[in-house]
């Protein structure tokens, strides 16, 4: 982590927001990360701010589309990229401080709420989610953090994790159905680990 942390101060320039992807598959352990990352760089007294690519997600009547595979759904109709880029990522890169309320996915209404965001000029924005090296968002961070965790490890903590989802068979089915095939496309297509700029790996 202390290497991590030395590269982000390296690349940091008070003059802009620095944007920093945390990208990894299910279970990972993007969101601890995303937490360590910002105690740490607050206490060095670094205005650092966390977006969740899930805050960024289409209702369910659209990203479940029954005329499609839900792992199609999952990777191609899930997030509203379009709108991330528009509110929040390209006025950063134009160097506008965001002050503004945005729209943010409320996962167990099914609806959206406004929520007032502040991200001063100068400040570390820390986005995390999945999928984050695709061609729609990629060319908007400074620097991309992927989390490398083998498949069972992940597997083991989306069971304890998300019992919404129902029991552990339930929780499985799903991702077999839904997540793991989304998950290997994008391997396929955009080889995450290899085009990251930090690695961090599972011990």
């Amino acid at each position: 982590m202390k290497e991590l942390l030395d590269k982000i101060i390296k690349i940091y320039n008070p003059e802009k927001t620095l944007i920093i992807g945390i990208d990894g598959l299910g279970g990972s352990g993007k969101s601890t990360i995303v937490d360590s990352l910002k105690l740490q760089l607050s206490n060095r007294n670094y205005n650092t701010f966390i977006l969740h690519i899930d805050d960024f997600i289409y209702p369910k009547n659209i990203r479940y589309n029954e005329s499609k595979e839900e792992w199609n759904c999952y990777y191609n109709i899930q997030w509203r990229y379009d709108y991330l880029i528009k509110e929040i990522l390209m006025p950063i890169r134009q160097g506008i401080e965001i002050h503004k309320e945005i729209e943010i996915y409320d996962k167990d209404n099914d609806v959206y709420i406004l929520e007032q965001i502040k991200i001063p000029q100068g400040s570390i924005l820390l986005l995390e989610g999945i999928f984050l090296q695709r061609k729609d968002i990629r060319e908007y961070f400074d620097c991309v953090i992927y989390l490398d965790v083998p498949k069972e490890v992940r597997l083991n903590r989306v069971v304890n994790r998300d019992k919404y989802i129902g029991d552990s068979e339930d929780i499985k089915l799903k991702y077999e159905r839904r997540y793991f095939p989304a998950e290997d496309k994008y391997i396929e297509e955009y080889c995450p680990m290899e085009n990251a700029d930090f690695i961090l790996t599972h011990e």
